[in-house]
């Protein structure tokens, strides 16, 4: 029987946390210096909330996107490197891709280069999710109520985060530059030596730190790169600046990040067992992990995301100052709301007003533990969320107006209550989202999400 011939060690240069975070040059070409066989960067994300994903905007700036896409896809190129990009424009529905596209055919042109560039789609129609639905194909994640045809309905830019399939699929097509929507944050980093045969449960654990880049390293940053080395057995953590360096603890941290379980970790088409996981100072400021394991689930699940129109916005920014008032700010918002709702009307039922107090609970809202406002000032952002525009502009106003010139008990100065840092002191803000599809959907096909190859 032949021997199976032993993988080589697997280089991967991840360059930022988020595309657009930018990163040094230095540590940029020190990775290349070690030759990586793949340059990857995770595009996107949820935390900035679900407006991105429903306007199509990206929430990253595309001069700062296409500083970082330049240097890699120029250096990726002319090595022959790979270079892989997932959930472009942010939120990677088909609005964000062919924003990052866009700029990556600006940089081919202005550079002069010449490369295959893969394309994968994240869109789900609706009618995929529908039909998945009435099959029984879709479950709620915990803390989210069940999905109904109504919901889907009135979701915009329904996507799926993609796993490693596409991307492997446009590999094999021979592309050298593949910019993809919603993924699966690790896929990026994962599916490149995972098509080579090494162990998926370690490329995953590793694509699932190098997707934050040096965040993971001590000190932490967003917008430095992290090199990551792949074997049979292990992988290898190590910062590419003097500034930081991975730690046992480090890894071991970054590894639970936004986790609810600390030993498994779920994903496409299965999870990530990390019960026999191993975190070794190797010294130098680098740590060896070994131990993961990829479990496969029964049946592929992906995760789908999208969002709803729920209003329009308007705020305004104030300052509070006089002693007096910030020791009743409590009993004085709950008024001046009783009273802009009984100005207006039924012309305010529809609204919704939110005082969001900075130096009292402006955080952690009512979860705040600290009861007893020691502040010497307080920030409010007044806002309010209305069915149209117009009607959040109008209550706004009212709700401004009324604090402003509230008479509470002991009141000295009668000026004004609140001190504005800018005027005008009212801003709309425009329409407002919130996530109403965060389920799980079985497909029969990993790789069902559209692909395409285009020459540059």
């Amino acid at each position: 029987m032949e021997k199976r011939k032993k993988l080589p060690p697997f280089k991967i240069l991840s360059t930022t946390a988020i595309l657009g975070y930018g990163f040094p040059e230095s540590s940029f070409k020190k990775g290349l210096s070690k030759k990586p066989d793949l340059i990857a960067a995770d595009a996107g994300s949820t935390d900035p909330g679900p407006y991105y994903l429903g306007s199509g905007k990206s929430f990253t700036n595309r001069t700062a996107v296409k500083r970082d896409l330049r240097l890699m896809i120029k250096a990726g190129v002319e090595r022959n490197i790979p270079v892989i990009i997932g959930s472009a424009g942010g939120s990677g529905a088909r609005p964000h891709l062919e924003w990052c596209l866009d700029i990556v055919r600006d940089i081919a042109r202005e550079e002069n280069l010449h490369f295959k560039l893969g394309i994968a789609e994240a869109d789900i129609p609706k009618e995929t999710v529908l039909t998945a639905l009435k099959n029984g194909q879709v479950s709620s994640l915990p803390f989210v109520p069940p999905l109904t045809p109504a919901v889907v309905e009135e979701s915009e830019n329904i996507v799926a985060q993609m796993g490693v399939e596409p991307f492997i699929k446009l590999l094999e097509a021979g592309a050298q530059v593949i910019v993809a929507g919603r993924s699966y944050d690790p896929a990026v980093f994962a599916a490149l030596p995972i098509w080579r045969g090494y162990d998926p449960g370690l490329a995953l654990h590793l694509g699932k730190i190098l997707e934050c880049a040096a965040i993971a390293a001590t000190p932490g940053s967003g917008s430095d790169c992290a090199f990551g080395t792949l074997t049979e057995d292990s992988f290898i953590l190590e910062a590419l600046s003097s500034e930081r360096k991975f730690t046992p603890e480090s890894a071991a941290a970054h590894t639970l990040y936004e986790k609810s379980d600390p030993y498994h970790l779920p994903g496409p088409g299965g999870s990530i067992d990390l019960t026999g996981c191993k975190f070794e100072d190797l010294g130098q400021g680098r740590v060896r992990v070994s131990g993961s394991r990829f479990i496969p689930t029964d049946g592929y699940w992906l995760k789908l995301e999208a969002v709803r129109l729920a209003g329009y916005r308007s705020i305004s920014v104030a300052g509070v100052r006089d002693p007096i008032m910030i020791d009743q700010i409590d009993d004085i918002l709950k008024a001046v709301e009783v009273r802009v709702r009984d100005i207006l009307g039924k012309d305010s039922e529809g609204s919704q007003i939110y005082f969001h107090v900075y130096g009292k609970n402006g955080v952690m809202g009512e979860l705040e533990p600290v009861k007893k406002t020691r502040s010497h000032e307080l920030g409010i952002v007044i806002e309010v969320v209305a069915p149209t525009q117009a009607e959040a502009d109008a209550v706004l106003a009212l709700t401004r107006s009324a604090l402003l010139h509230y008479g509470y008990e002991g009141r000295i100065a009668t000026a004004g209550n609140l001190a504005f840092p800018f005027s005008p002191s009212d801003v709309a803000m425009g329409k407002v989202y919130e996530f109403s599809i965060y389920h799980l959907m079985e497909v029969s096909d990993p790789a069902f999400f559209p692909v395409r190859i285009e020459e540059l």
